[in-house]
């Protein structure tokens, strides 16, 4: 019944207040939480409507991210309560601004700093998905498992933001990662992304700065399809607050987050 209950939350929130106003944004309904970082009136009504709902439903305290970019203290719940909502309004606000569809509405729950429900809505595509700790990914009414990739380098598809090739932290990466078959920039959105990798579209994804609103509903949906969400050190992604580790890989397959690592950071194959 839960999962159902916060599927129904985050498609009529956005239907009444994301969706109207793509495409239909006025100047004064788009402003900045600081530079480059934009929020809309869609992203801030959709979150104050999801998280009356959620706490009908289950009332436990709802990290938001624009209740945190207004309150960074909020995302403490996250280490100092048994149990937490995560919820991102507006994934890809930077697409939804721009007039691409490429956003998603996003929320999970957290217990003791891991999530064991995620909910991912893609309104332009009305596509759901869904994951619950030990039972399972599903897109719409469709279970998730994806297969293996092929032991190649050179047939992987991955995505990355362009910036991280040129980071000191990890030198010599724009030229390892030529040895990938496919390695585009993502969607900007990584609630459009981590369901590219558990519906078997990409087989790896690389992040850094690491939001917990942005990545707990989709690493979890990747871990239940049969990848892995890891750190870079191997260990198990959690949804920790803004300002905790940063680097994360995802893969399809035990095997294959191995292989990207040891390309990634120069290892012996």
């Amino acid at each position: 019944m839960l999962m159902e209950k916060v599927a129904e939350i985050l498609c009529e929130a956005s239907a009444e207040v994301v969706e109207p106003r793509f495409r239909a944004l006025t100047a004064g309904e788009v402003m900045e939480k600081a530079p480059g970082d934009l929020v809309t009136v869609a992203d801030r009504e959709a979150e104050a409507i999801i998280t009356r709902r959620l706490r009908e439903l289950l009332p436990v305290p709802v990290v938001g991210e624009e209740a945190v970019a207004a309150d960074p203290a909020l995302a403490r719940a996250l280490h100092n309560e048994p149990a937490c909502w995560l919820v991102d309004p507006v994934d890809g606000t930077a697409n939804f601004v721009a007039g691409r569809p490429d956003f998603a509405v996003m929320a999970s729950l957290v217990r003791d700093g891991e999530a064991v429900a995620a909910w991912i809505w893609q309104p332009m595509t009305r596509t759901a998905y869904a994951a619950e700790l030990g039972a399972g990914a599903w897109r719409n009414d469709i279970r998730l498992t994806r297969a293996p990739a092929a032991w190649r380098p050179g047939s992987w598809r991955g995505a990355m933001k362009k910036r991280l090739l040129d980071r000191d932290l990890l030198p010599g990466l724009r030229e390892r990662a030529s040895a990938f078959g496919l390695l585009t920039e993502g969607r900007r959105s990584a609630g459009m992304e981590y369901p590219l990798v558990a519906g078997d579209e990409l087989d790896f994804l690389l992040y850094w700065r690491t939001l917990p609103w942005d990545h707990a509903p989709g690493s979890l949906l990747v871990r239940e399809a049969g990848g892995v969400s890891a750190r870079l050190d191997g260990s198990p992604y959690r949804a920790d607050p803004p300002g905790g580790e940063d680097g994360l890989l995802v893969a399809c397959d035990p095997q294959t987050w191995e292989g990207v690592r040891a390309v990634l950071l120069g290892l012996p194959g």
